[in-house]
């Protein structure tokens, strides 16, 4: 019979991080997730110029954790929406893009001669 073994574990939670921002990337051994989180800071050593810290917190999975990860993303969005509604953008989002729209639009537009010559 083999001797009972102790084991000390020690859980490291790390720290809460809200993603302002989320980059996906792959490679053909690992699927690499980036949060990223902006925030802005007031400090008066630096004057007038504006700070902004950015974090990152990079995830790298093998492609079947990925793949059964975005099974549950789906999953757990479903059940969200059948409890709470429709998850939709906010109304200040849609208005900003429809701005931008507008914006890039006529950025691109750019007046011709009606004849060459």
């Amino acid at each position: 019979m083999a001797a009972e073994k102790k084991i000390s574990l020690n859980v490291d939670d790390g720290i809460d991080f809200f993603a302002h921002e989320t980059s996906v990337n792959f490679s053909p051994t690992q699927v690499v997730i980036d949060f990223k989180n902006l925030t802005p800071r007031i400090d008066p050593r630096a004057g007038n110029d504006p700070i902004v810290v950015l974090r990152h917190n990079v995830i790298l999975m093998d492609p079947l954790h990925a793949k059964k990860l975005a099974e549950l993303l789906t999953n757990i969005t479903k059940k969200f929406e059948k409890e709470f509604g429709k998850i939709e953008k906010p109304k200040a989002m849609v208005k900003h893009e429809k701005k931008l729209k507008r914006k890039r639009i006529k950025e691109k537009t750019i007046t011709t001669p009606a004849y060459f010559g």
